[in-house]
């Protein structure tokens, strides 16, 4: 069942062949990601440990997801060695500046080997030119690696999978379907374009006393050695029983109605004066700020933005103390606090989406 179900996520990736596993989160999908390109590179480092390693360099955006830095802590490369790229005003990466910081860290001694690309970042909802990085890795002869936890579920939808036009040049990609999908916690695949067993070469210890070679069965459906993991859940059967509920056009049709609903709440927030949007999104990641009435006409104030970066935390904490919403906020670079909704529960109507809008309205009319 795992299996099949990888091989048709592969497919819509654009691989006929290749290889994966479900993990436990899409963190586990980026730190196995990390580990097989280290390995493929220095397999002596899974006998012979750090010490034999030079100084390895590792590259995403700052928008990326954490388990990035997280990553590289827990596997001895270090989070130093985690080099930022420059990205665009909508969070997408360089592909020309990690161009620039690849050459640089070679010359400073560093030896590159893995980049990781964003398809949907957690915050701005931005996907990486997976394309053009893609020329950048195979310039330089990196594994590609593309972290689409969030973002990877538009693979199903022909309006929009063009978000991730190039992803079928990575050599893996991380993909979490109890997000966009809304399959069961957790629900979380590593997809490989690799065909050499790398992943149970890289992971396995040939435990004589659960993987026997001289069973009466295929061996190759003893999966268990390509995980790190000894114990697993059958994460594979949340998946498997959405699709065959409600099949490749049922998926397509809940990612596109998430797009929907967010093209409506655009619309209708436009029309009201005091929500700014920091742009119009890409995908289903809404960022805006509410602008009370205190502050309405004052943008030219020199505390402006010091008394607009109280104003989403006090309208969450009433809206969780009073029991309507839940909705975060945070800040991003030089931006104060701003409010992110993503839509995407296909369970989401007009109706809630006006209250959205409406409570926001009111829980901050006073400040």
């Amino acid at each position: 069942m795992e299996n099949e179900v990888l091989r048709g996520l592969r497919l819509l990736v654009g691989w006929t062949e290749g290889d994966g596993i479900f993990c436990p989160g899409g963190s586990t999908s980026n730190m196995y990601a990390m580990n097989l390109a280290r390995y493929r590179l220095f397999p002596e480092v899974k006998s012979q440990g750090l010490w034999s390693l030079p100084r390895l360099a590792i590259f995403t955006s700052p928008e990326s997801h954490y388990s990035v830095k997280k990553g590289a802590a827990f596997m001895g490369i270090g989070t130093d060695n985690v080099i930022l790229v420059e990205v665009d005003d909508g969070g997408r990466m360089s592909p020309e500046d990690l161009d620039e910081k690849i050459k640089l860290a070679k010359s400073q001694g560093a030896v590159p080997f893995f980049v990781s690309c964003t398809s949907g970042t957690t915050v701005q909802g931005a996907f990486d030119p997976l394309h053009r990085i893609a020329d950048v890795c195979e310039k330089h002869k990196l594994w590609m690696h593309v972290d689409a936890a969030w973002g990877g579920s538009v693979l199903f939808s022909k309006q929009h999978r063009h978000l991730m036009k190039g992803v079928d040049r990575a050599n893996s990609v991380a993909w979490n379907p109890h997000k966009m999908l809304v399959a069961g916690l957790q629900c979380s695949v590593l997809l490989l374009k690799d065909t050499t067993n790398l992943l149970k070469e890289c992971h396995s210890a040939n435990a004589t006393y659960l993987f026997q070679q001289d069973k009466f069965y295929d061996v190759n459906m003893d999966i268990g050695d390509k995980s790190v993991q000894c114990s697993r859940k059958v994460d594979c059967l949340k998946l498997w029983l959405m699709w065959k509920a409600i099949g490749s056009n049922g998926l397509e049709e809940r990612v596109d109605k998430a797009f929907i609903h967010v093209r409506y709440l655009v619309e209708q927030m436009k029309k009201r004066e005091w929500f700014h949007l920091l742009r119009d999104p890409e995908f289903v990641n809404v960022s805006f700020w509410f602008i009370p009435p205190s502050l309405r006409g004052k943008e030219g104030n020199a505390d402006y933005w010091e008394k607009l970066a109280k104003v989403a935390p006090v309208i969450k904490e009433r809206m969780m103390k009073q029991g309507t919403m839940m909705v975060g906020y945070q800040p991003l670079g030089n931006k104060v606090n701003f409010f992110r909704v993503v839509v995407f529960s296909p369970l989401v109507t007009k109706k809630d989406t006006d209250f959205f809008l409406d409570e926001i309205e009111r829980l901050g009319n006073d400040l």
